[in-house]
């Protein structure tokens, strides 16, 4: 599992944006398409708001990617 710190201040990143941080889509054009797909799941439940606010402790799954848990 890869864990991603949130910057100072920060308590708070869209889905999203996670989802090209990690590079789990090479532009944000195909978040749209990964999350529909049903590849994504936040803390074991699917999930498809590209707006979902991730907080420290979620868990966020892509298929075919190690786990990306928020710090």
């Amino acid at each position: 599992m890869r864990t991603i710190e949130l910057r100072p201040g920060e308590e708070t990143i869209r889905l999203g944006q996670l989802l090209k941080l990690v590079d789990a889509v090479p532009s944000g054009a195909q978040v749209k398409d990964v999350l529909t797909s049903g590849e994504v799941a936040v803390n074991g439940e699917p999930e498809e708001r590209r707006g979902r606010q991730l907080h420290r402790g979620d868990i966020v799954s892509v298929a075919g990617q190690d786990d990306v848990r928020i710090g």
